[in-house]
């Protein structure tokens, strides 16, 4: 069991939440689902501070591709797109909020354009203390994809992967749990690769591809290689990348992170990985969505 002084990192993929081929459409049956299971690991004595984010999805995304906002924003016509984005991610999350308030979560949300700075799409600053403030009195903070004003684009887009990136260096959390609709990041023969490390990454990273679905952000691809750059640099962080449809599996990875086997776990070193699990070996072709 893990003790409450650790720190989770949990994200709501959009293609878990939503259904990325129809507009602005919610998967309300999941998010019940997440948020039950949240409750119950909340109810266990030893349970982790847990900080959660969630993707855009069909809302967001369909509004940034529209006017390619994750490039810059300069004429008036780009920031009504501005605009249109940011209200399509509220309109998102105040489902995912709804969903985990009527669940008996104590989850707050705090919108990252009202605190985020960004110059050529990398933060400069963000408002930590919120978030702070929020774990030290026992409640859930809540971040997601959005827009933000930026020094030399004018304005451009945040996925949740960017703010964990910049959050992770701060707030040093033990684990990332990444949850889409893949069971994790599958080879050729579509079987899930349980290990990858910055060593095997090398053997697979040519084959990895985004998702086939709108998706301003990136896809599967670009959420690897972001995951391999953090836990290079934090050698004692490990990630999970997983489904979150599987009921149980949430709670696995949050109560028993160290024997749980669910998905895709990427760490520095194969020492990390749970006894009789190897990583990911030549020539895996890896896919996700």
């Amino acid at each position: 069991m893990i003790t409450s002084r650790q720190l989770f990192f949990v994200k709501l993929g959009g293609s878990l939440i939503t259904d990325k081929r129809r507009r602005a459409t919610p998967r309300l049956a999941i998010l019940r689902q997440c948020a039950l299971e949240l409750r119950g690991v909340l109810d266990v004595g030893a349970a982790p501070r847990i900080l959660f984010g969630h993707g855009s999805g069909s809302f967001g995304h369909w509004e940034a591709s529209q006017y390619r906002t994750r490039d810059g924003v300069e004429t008036p016509e780009q920031w009504h797109g501005f605009a249109r984005v940011s209200a399509a991610a509220l309109e998102l999350n105040r489902l995912v909020i709804r969903s985990f308030v009527e669940a008996n979560v104590p989850m707050i949300s705090l919108q990252p354009a009202a605190s985020v700075r960004t110059r050529g799409g990398a933060i400069t600053s963000l408002a930590l203390e919120p978030i702070r403030q929020a774990l030290d009195h026992g409640l859930v903070p809540l971040i997601f994809g959005d827009v933000t004003f930026d020094e030399v684009l004018g304005g451009t887009i945040l996925s949740t992967e960017d703010i964990f990136g910049y959050l992770a260096a701060a707030l040093q959390p033990s684990w990332i749990v990444l949850l889409g609709n893949a069971p994790g990041v599958l080879n050729a023969d579509h079987d899930t690769i349980p290990v990858i490390t910055p060593e095997s990454y090398l053997q697979v990273r040519e084959h990895l591809y985004g998702s086939g679905y709108t998706d301003v952000t990136g896809g599967m691809a670009d959420k690897v290689e972001r995951m391999v750059a953090l836990v290079s640099q934090m050698p004692g962080l490990r990630v999970r990348i997983m489904a979150g449809t599987q009921p149980g599996h949430l709670r696995d990875a949050l109560l028993h992170p160290l024997v749980c086997t669910h998905g895709t776990l990427i760490c520095a070193s194969p020492t990390c990985a749970p006894d009789g699990i190897d990583a990911a070996p030549t020539g895996t072709v890896a896919r996700g969505a």
